[in-house]
């Protein structure tokens, strides 16, 4: 089974342009237009590398990761917004995200930010058997 990132943003040319960038490299891409859909995503499929817009209707993209972490503590977040400031940022800290990208973004860059989070994900599955 190919590795899961999961993108959530409202804005359908971002979700496709994610989608084509993580496909290409061999991801399984699912996607989502708000939080709620996302959350049902969750539901029914296990995925611990995820992209999620700060601005969303109705839940944000902050209330959507901290309800993720809650449940999937191992769980790889990064915010992605348009609308950067230090508010934002502390905000994202403090709700568990694991970093922030500003759009326009660098695909590049969010490739490689998926490819360290399964890689970190990997080391934790592997401490965690040692434990055991």
């Amino acid at each position: 089974m190919g590795r899961k990132i999961l993108i959530v943003d409202d804005e359908a040319e971002i979700r496709n342009i994610f989608e084509q960038a993580f496909s290409q490299k061999g991801y399984v891409v699912r996607l989502s237009e708000s939080a709620e859909e996302a959350l049902e995503i969750l539901k029914q499929e296990n995925i611990n590398v995820m992209f999620l817009d700060l601005r969303l209707p109705k839940m944000s993209g902050v209330e959507l990761c901290k309800k993720v972490k809650k449940r999937n503590p191992m769980a790889i977040i990064y915010a992605v917004t348009g609308y950067a400031s230090i508010y934002d940022v502390i905000l994202c800290s403090n709700a568990g995200f694991d970093d922030y990208f500003t759009k326009p973004m660098d695909l590049e860059i969010l490739i490689k930010a998926a490819q360290d989070a399964f890689e970190k994900i990997d080391r934790l599955k592997k401490e965690i058997k040692l434990q055991k």
